[in-house]
């Protein structure tokens, strides 16, 4: 019987130490997710990756763009929306796995400026002769800007306010806009008032607004459907229950 070459076995153990298996077939998944979902799912990712060891890359835009992009053929693992409505579409035209519930969210009107608040309610903040601009996100593409259309509708302000209206191609930029002052407020996701730059300005809770409800679904396109499967599993975990919380959603 041949003899193992001692030498060889070095080397062999030195190249496996210097180009681990993992280097060549690193696990990694691509999520879509709505625009405002960044903050959470930043810190919601880096803890699956740190339990998993699974890689997470993301693309952060409108819900409308990502569902657009998913009928184009984007590669996708899994899907997060800022409604119900797109995931159960991609449901049903057999395009995705049946969707679930993650996180539930609630629209403000944030302001850099700490007196926009001194208003008892915030009808009033906006009837004020001094705000001019109002960021909104894009109520075609974006579930959080045609929810706080509706709101606008609901209690009369629409028309009076129409012209001062700032369309935001999401809800991640009308807050941008509001917090470098572009526009006087703008219509956010509660998440962004825990955030750094949040906590500088002051909002309201927009009562009239239904809470809304965000789903996702893993896609059947996938090509890592074990790793879109254990994602899917955290979001809805007790420990990311607990980072959700921390942003307001529920």
């Amino acid at each position: 019987m041949k003899r193992f070459n001692r030498k060889s076995f070095i080397v062999l153990m030195i190249f496996a130490l210097l180009f681990p298996v993992s280097s060549f077939a690193e696990e990694k998944i691509l999520v879509g997710v709505a625009a405002n979902y960044i903050l959470t799912f930043k810190e919601l990712s880096a803890a699956f990756e740190k339990l998993t060891g699974i890689r997470v890359k993301a693309v952060f835009t409108s819900s409308g763009n990502l569902y657009t992009q998913i009928n184009n053929g984007a590669p996708y693992d899994i899907f997060l929306s800022a409604d119900e409505e797109r995931p159960a579409r991609l449901y049903k035209d057999g395009l995705a796995k049946k969707p679930f519930t993650y996180a539930i969210g609630q629209i403000i009107l944030w302001s850099l400026k700490k007196d926009f608040c001194s208003a008892k309610e915030w009808t009033l903040a906006l009837r004020d002769a001094r705000i001019k601009k109002i960021a909104i996100a894009n109520p075609e593409t974006a579930p959080y800007g045609l929810s706080s259309l509706k709101v606008l509708r609901k209690t009369g302000l629409y028309d009076s306010l129409k012209p001062k209206l700032v369309i935001s191609q999401n809800i991640a930029q009308a807050f941008q806009y509001a917090s470098t002052e572009a526009v006087d407020a703008g219509f956010c996701a509660l998440s962004v008032a825990f955030s750094e730059n949040g906590r500088a300005g002051c909002y309201y809770i927009i009562q009239e607004a239904p809470s809304i409800m965000q789903s996702a679904c893993i896609l059947k396109g996938s090509k890592n459907i074990r790793g879109a499967e254990k994602l899917a599993a955290f979001l809805v975990s007790r420990d990311a229950v607990a980072i959700k919380k921390k942003y307001g959603y529920r």
